[in-house]
């Protein structure tokens, strides 16, 4: 027999009397904040699966107008989103990798999530069939090629064909977290570039453009033949860190090794300017890494260490210990993409951390949280970007 797996959603919104913003130093961004459950004046909507668990750590999207800052309220959709429901050119679907942050996508937007039939056979074949015509519409899938990687990159082509055989007019994979994307070069003799691979299969499905966030490395974008968007998650993580009112004068950004030196770089620079130390480390295989010295003072400092994901948290955990070695005062994670392949879970809660910021471009299960975690959303972001790229507009005038 086959498992079936139905989406067909809708959403309501109950907008706050009152938002609290955060700023830091220009430019600002403030795409999304964490909730506190003493807060009333929280936005909600009926999701697939709940955001909130009981660590003390919830995270509960900003969805509306009413919270969004400056430079985005301006110049968002949002507020002729909810008059132009009937515009039934764009539509959005989610595979199964993360149908709670598509939830919030369509919440963010004003729209529904398009009807949608996944299942898989019992032999583990994949079944996708559109429940609404889509011809002439310019259609979003949000699907993160998250573990299982080859499950959900498969469903993710099957879905672009099924558009592509339903005619249709462009069709955008929207993928908060691109699997693959560290097997990016040619590090020994006779290695494959997985990145340039999926990229291709994405391609020839029939995909028209990529939407990815935060991608390992810049060059990844060039393994497409087609336009790829490439959203920062930064902003997010940027205001959250901004109300923690650290003093400028005690932080200190750390790149984990030499290869994230860029990200770091500009992530001091939009902290008020701030120093950056750098780990330098040793990676003897997949997966295991050494850690040999530190450039930089920490030395009575708020250690802030920046990635773009986290996954065995071998990298981060044993950086952090060096920093407290040093006489970092506190250590925080900040990473976009939270892989948390074991024993991630184990090393991140083990006290090096004050704490670990992550965002939900992939799901967190409910077993892998601990008090140190905060998960915020990017749905807003990904919500505004797919607005205009619809519309033809400018992606990265939101980051400027």
């Amino acid at each position: 027999m086959a498992a079936a797996l139905s989406f067909s959603s809708s959403s309501s919104l109950v907008f706050p009397s009152s938002s609290k913003s955060f700023s830091y130093e220009q430019p600002r961004f403030s795409i999304s904040t964490r909730s506190s459950s003493s807060n009333n004046n929280s936005v909600r909507c009926n999701l697939i699966e709940p955001l909130g668990f009981e660590n003390g750590k919830p995270f509960i999207p900003v969805l509306n107008e009413q919270s969004l800052p400056n430079y985005l309220a301006s110049n968002s959709r949002y507020p002729q989103t909810l008059a132009n429901q009937n515009d039934t050119r764009l539509r959005i679907f989610s595979g199964t990798a993360n149908p709670a942050l598509s939830q919030e996508i369509a919440c963010y937007m004003g729209l529904e999530l398009g009807k949608i039939k996944i299942k898989r056979f019992a032999d583990g074949e994949i079944y996708v069939q559109l429940r609404e015509s889509v011809r002439g519409c310019d259609v979003f899938l949000v699907q993160p090629t998250c573990p299982p990687a080859n499950e959900n990159l498969m469903e993710l082509l099957i879905m672009i064909d099924a558009c592509r055989r339903a005619s249709a007019k462009t069709i955008t994979a929207v993928i908060p977290y691109f699997g693959y994307a560290r097997a990016d070069r040619k590090t020994q003799g006779r290695e494959s570039i997985a990145a340039k691979l999926v990229a291709n299969l994405i391609t020839e499905a029939g995909a028209n453009r990529v939407l990815a966030c935060d991608l390992h490395s810049g060059q990844s974008m060039g393994y497409f033949d087609i336009p790829v968007d490439h959203v920062y998650g930064q902003p997010v993580v940027l205001d959250y860190l901004a109300s923690k009112n650290i003093c400028s004068d005690d932080l200190v950004v750390v790149s984990p090794d030499v290869g994230g030196v860029a990200r770091a770089r500009a992530f001091a620079k939009k902290l008020s300017d701030a120093p950056l130390a750098i780990v330098d480390k040793r990676r003897h295989g997949h997966n295991v890494a050494e850690v040999m010295n530190l450039i930089g003072d920490v030395k009575g400092k708020v250690a802030v260490m920046v990635d773009d994901m986290i996954d065995t948290a071998g990298t981060i955990s044993k950086g952090a210990a060096l920093l407290h070695q040093e006489g970092a005062r506190e250590v925080y994670a900040c990473s976009t993409h939270a892989v948390f392949s074991p024993p991630a879970i184990e090393r991140l809660s083990s006290g090096l951390f004050q704490e670990v910021i992550i965002t939900n471009t992939i799901p967190v299960l409910e077993k892998n949280y601990f008090p140190q975690l905060t998960v915020l959303s990017v749905a807003n972001l990904l919500g505004e970007t797919i607005w205009r790229v619809h519309d033809d507009c400018s992606v990265s005038s939101i980051f400027q």
